[in-house]
């Protein structure tokens, strides 16, 4: 049976957080730069439906796509990588999977048949696996399977890979992403996690076509022949992926070892131009050498772990090289910032980002942070929450009104300048029911939003369930914050700003979700380039 759209499939084994996404991301660039089109979906082991209800701590940011799907944060890696927007059906979870076989079976649709993992639960899988595929849009489809092989969790997922390798075998490639670790009291590289990594692929009925290798040191030639040997792979297969600066090296690193064209060879397809990746190429000499550097302070409550904000952290990297600058983040928890301490913790920062989040924990650390970047005129932006606390900030010390607070924190605070929103309000169950997804804002012509877009119409992607507050909206205007964004159909305040201060800025959307290597996001360009001129 052949198929035309082509799969390939990429596992991991001995240790998880090896890289896959970046592995996938970097595979499917490559495969675009030679004129395919190729996407990438992630299938996530865990029961819950979306990480859209997990704490930041158990499993990295939430990264939001144009259509409102709450995803994991590998999606935010390929389409800054691939400059592609990616959608619901790029995630898939188990719980989502199980949903949906329930449901069916609560339908009636299996006819009195016992519903069980085989076949029902893996021919679900196969099914959102290749959607992305029916649309006949892609040639490629690059699916990365979530955890190890050897999880109880990912068993069906593997079981259904092994189907549809058996259904399409000239149409589908399994690249397995392993550690070959150094061993410093023995002095050499070790190959035996990926040999028992391979064979606990092979119990489970998959052969590995490509193995991706893990490793701090060169893979000889003798260790290369042997791993293909005890592996069963051809020797021009076994490809090392050594530890990189950055991870916008891992694209160039794997064209070296010519990953993309063992993928076309053993899809028999053809290689068609040599990827040139100019701009690529040219945006990794801006990240090397920087003619100057700045310092950001990064204020939120989940700075201990940094995936917690990997589309900001990222987005920074691609205005720095836009602004031919290196932008250094002070990684600050929001919880140590107070009153008595703001200038041993804020004083070196040449700007001021207050970050997304949920929640009383740091708060008013978050808001003692936007006073200090509006009395010192330190360049400020605040996100989400971040934009938030800069109006409950302004409220409390420029209006005069002690009792601002959020509705969030605070249910029946007496001047509530940020409330939820009406149609949240009769929502009972948390998970997927934010105000998700891209939704279009009007700039104020002459604002510090409008002329770094350079446009007065945008699109911008949402998580939230509060909002600002339009009674005070009167209020905030007289006394210089502006509101100088709008959702055109609905009056909601996207973004607001402060007249007299160098560059002061917050957006309830998340700008960062959709900053890529090519298409770096305006506002954090703006934002870095305002701090560049504030720092001279």
């Amino acid at each position: 049976m052949s198929n035309s759209t082509k799969y390939v499939f990429v596992t991991g084994g001995v240790t998880s957080s090896l890289g896959k996404g970046i592995i996938s991301a970097s595979l499917a660039k490559l495969l675009q730069a030679r004129g395919y089109s190729v996407t990438i979906q992630k299938l996530d082991p865990y029961i819950n439906i979306d990480p859209g209800t997990l704490n930041p701590y158990e499993h990295g940011e939430c990264f939001v796509t144009d259509d409102g799907a709450e995803t994991d944060l590998d999606l935010g890696h390929y389409e800054r990588f691939l400059n592609t927007p990616t959608s619901q059906a790029n995630n898939v979870t188990t719980g989502r999977i199980y949903q949906s076989v329930i449901d069916k079976e609560r339908r009636g649709e299996f006819l009195g048949k016992t519903v069980q993992v085989i076949p029902h639960i893996t021919n679900e899988i196969k099914e959102r696996i290749q959607l992305l595929g029916k649309k006949g849009t892609y040639d490629i489809v690059i699916t990365e399977i979530g955890g190890t092989v050897g999880d109880i969790e990912s068993l069906p997922y593997v079981e259904a890979v092994r189907q549809m390798m058996w259904e399409f075998e000239n149409d589908c490639i399994v690249i397995h992403l392993t550690l070959v670790p150094y061993l410093r009291a023995a002095g050499e590289l070790k190959t035996k996690p990926t040999q028992h990594s391979v064979k606990q692929l092979l119990e489970l009925g998959v052969q590995p076509d490509i193995l991706c290798c893990r490793t701090e040191h060169e893979l000889d030639l003798t260790l290369r022949r042997k791993i293909a040997q005890f592996c069963n792979v051809s020797m021009n297969a076994v490809i090392e992926s050594r530890d990189a600066d950055t991870i916008y090296d891992v694209p160039l690193l794997m064209q070296a070892e010519e990953l993309d064209k063992v993928v076309l060879e053993k899809l028999s397809l053809p290689t068609k131009s040599i990827p040139k990746l100019d701009n690529w190429k040219s945006f990794l000499e801006r990240l090397k050498a920087p003619k100057s550097e700045v310092t950001i302070g990064l204020v939120g409550k989940y700075v201990e772990l940094k995936d917690s904000y990997k589309s900001i952290s990222e987005a920074f990297i691609h205005a720095g090289v836009s602004n031919e600058s290196k932008v250094n983040i002070k990684w600050i928890h929001s919880e140590k910032v107070v009153k008595g301490n703001l200038d041993a913790e804020l004083g070196d920062l040449d700007g001021i980002l207050v970050a997304p989040g949920f929640g009383s924990r740091g708060i008013s650390g978050k808001i003692e942070t936007v006073r200090y970047a509006r009395e010192n005129n330190v360049p400020f932006l605040g996100i989400c929450l971040g934009m938030q606390c800069a109006v409950i900030e302004f409220a409390r010390n420029v209006l005069g009104l002690s009792d601002a607070h959020t509705t969030e924190i605070v249910d029946d605070c007496k001047a509530p300048v940020i409330s939820m929103m009406e149609e949240q309000k009769n929502i009972s169950n948390l998970g997927g029911t934010m105000r998700l997804g891209a939704y279009k804002c009007h700039l104020t012509p002459g604002s510090h939003v409008s002329d770094a877009y350079n446009t007065e119409k945008i699109s911008e992607r949402h998580r939230h369930r509060y909002e600002f507050n339009n009674e005070y909206l009167e209020q905030f205007e007289e006394n210089g914050m502006k509101a100088t964004g709008r959702n055109p159909e609905t009056g909601l305040v996207e973004v607001v700003e402060i007249e007299n201060h160098p560059w002061f800025v917050g957006a309830q959307f998340h700008p960062e979700y959709k900053s890529t290597v090519d298409n770096p996001h305006p506002l954090f360009v703006a934002f870095v380039d305002a701090v560049l001129k504030n720092k001279k």
